[in-house]
């Protein structure tokens, strides 16, 4: 044998020794490929998680066979954000002992800048559970109701959005849009509803707009884990349906918002439709994690986060009926529900041109204070 076929002997054993894990690989991804879905994403779970937490790269020699991560929203998706909630919401529900009441509400307080000093109990003994915490009630006097603007703001917050809706596509964030439809859910032909049954050749947004020369007008407003978390009637209206998605309950952070298109789509949420005075008007109260509690106050039959709702339907609920003929009026300011911890209210409505907001993008709100006004 001479000597370049001897060199070449070793180098041609250990090429086959670096061949033989990705061909094992490329048997082992071959099997996968046959599995079903739900059982080829429980075996890929574990090796995204280490692709993403361990550090230089380590599993990225993988992707050379033919293995792909799932993304980061995907895996951020099949989170059990749903069943999470429940167990948080019965967290919250359990009774604390008098003496760590303080410490545990001083260490909430502290972290997300809560201002006691507007509760309507400041005592902090007197909350018995996170809940009744999260659920305070603020002083009177605390929120003044602008009374000079149409439309005020229906909770504290910070505005992510606001303007006209075009397209038929709403912004949750800036350059991040969500389907108007999707969200609101699709037309019904139902007379108890306070729009118009869709019409083949109208768009969407057509359906909505009931009289001529008007505009279609949206705002969200993203409530922080330390802000008040009740929210009010933003207006002078009436309430005439609810619709409720059951759905993930993903975080819904500016951040988030950013990341996930369509995220208010996902997620859980309770749509109040009515009229106001200018047309069509609608609230959305968005579900968020840890969040799985939405209440509408006047709404007994309303049961978010239950396990009987299967994800991806929606349930129609007509506050219409033949002893009330008109709905449910509510005067701006009124109480009108509350979350637990945080989440998010978009405002979608119809009104006259020159409706102009008194906002900027990024601005701090606070219930009661003006969004906008003709």
């Amino acid at each position: 044998m001479c000597q370049s076929e001897a060199r070449r002997g070793p180098e041609l054993g250990a090429a086959k020794w670096l061949h033989f894990p990705q061909l094992a690989l490329r048997r082992r991804l071959g099997q996968l490929s046959c599995m079903s879905r739900p059982a080829l994403k429980l075996r890929s779970w574990p090796l995204t998680v280490l692709y993403y937490l361990l550090p230089f790269g380590a599993l990225r020699p993988l992707s050379r066979v033919g293995w792909r991560p799932v993304s980061r929203v995907a895996l951020y998706k099949s989170v059990p954000t749903r069943l999470l909630s429940r167990a948080w919401g019965r967290l919250n529900q359990v009774e604390l002992p008098h003496w760590l009441r303080r410490p545990v509400y001083s260490l909430y307080i502290w972290t997300f800048g809560v201002n006691m000093k507007e509760a309507a109990v400041e005592d902090l003994h007197h909350y018995r559970n996170l809940s009744e915490f999260f659920r305070r009630k603020l002083k009177p006097q605390a929120r003044p109701v602008c009374g000079l603007h149409s439309v005020i703001s229906p909770s504290d917050g910070k505005i992510l959005n606001f303007g006209q809706v075009k397209n038929c596509e709403v912004e949750q964030v800036k350059g991040v849009t969500y389907s108007l439809e999707s969200f609101l859910g699709p037309r019904t032909s139902t007379d108890d509803l306070p729009f118009a049954p869709a019409t083949p050749c109208g768009s969407f947004r057509n359906q909505l707009v009931t009289r001529e020369g008007n505009e279609l007008y949206h705002c969200v407003i993203y409530l922080a884990p330390g802000d008040y978390h009740c929210f009010h009637s933003p207006t002078d209206w009436t309430v005439s349906h609810r619709r409720h998605f059951p759905g993930s309950l993903m975080s819904v952070n500016p951040g988030m918002a950013r990341w996930i298109k369509e995220l208010f789509c996902h997620n859980e949420r309770v749509v109040l439709t009515g009229d106001w005075k200018h047309g069509f008007f609608s609230l959305t109260a968005v579900g968020a994690t840890n969040v799985g509690s939405i209440r509408i106050y006047f709404d007994r039959d309303l049961h978010t986060n239950s396990p009987r709702y299967s994800k991806g339907s929606y349930n129609d609920f007509s506050f219409v009926t033949h002893a009330n003929k008109e709905g449910i009026p509510m005067r701006k300011g009124e109480h009108l529900g509350e979350f637990n911890l945080g989440s998010t209210i978009v405002l979608i409505f119809e009104a006259p041109k020159d409706f102009n907001f008194k906002l900027k993008a990024g601005q701090k709100i606070r219930f009661g204070e003006a969004l906008g006004s003709l």
